[in-house]
């Protein structure tokens, strides 16, 4: 599925290049793992290649695909549910954890919709910059363009209501 060099999305994580495709030796059973490093943290993860489907691990975005992405953030026309904030804190880790860009742009969108009629818990909005990170980087190497840039995307796109 991927190769040295390749870019990845490690869900939770972010945007990855593979440094290694290495086989080790796990209880008696030969394995190869993609060695993944985070490009917003250095993290290396190892990712078993046989089960790197089934833990979310992806191609990063095509360019294509942001126009979508931008149409979900400036989407006003939702209802956020007024249920107890751990609750939803735990509906939108699901959603964060799940990899997808589509349900990650959700969540951003959600809490600063979210963060306009109310304070936000400190997990709500740690959970937002978590959200915002994971979007600016995946967009950013999307396009091929500077974070920084993209970070005011999306502060206009917020910025008009």
């Amino acid at each position: 599925m991927f190769k040295v060099g390749d870019l990845a999305v490690y869900p939770a994580q972010g945007v990855g290049i593979i440094e290694a495709i290495e086989s080790k030796e796990i209880m008696g059973r030969k394995q190869t793992f993609y060695v993944l490093r985070i490009m917003g943290n250095g993290m290396k993860i190892m990712v078993p290649t046989s089960s790197a489907k089934a833990v979310g691990l992806r191609e990063v975005i095509s360019k294509d695909e942001i126009p979508k992405i931008y149409a979900i953030l400036k989407n006003r026309d939702i209802k956020i549910d007024k249920q107890a904030w751990n609750k939803r804190y735990r509906d939108y880790m699901e959603k964060i954890k799940s990899g997808s860009v589509y349900e990650i742009a959700k969540v951003l969108r959600d809490l600063v919709v979210l963060k306009n009629d109310k304070n936000l818990s400190f997990g709500e909005r740690k959970m937002m910059d978590t959200a915002k990170n994971l979007l600016v980087k995946e967009i950013s190497v999307a396009t091929k363009s500077d974070e920084a840039k993209v970070e005011e995307e999306l502060k206009l796109i917020f910025s008009v209501q």
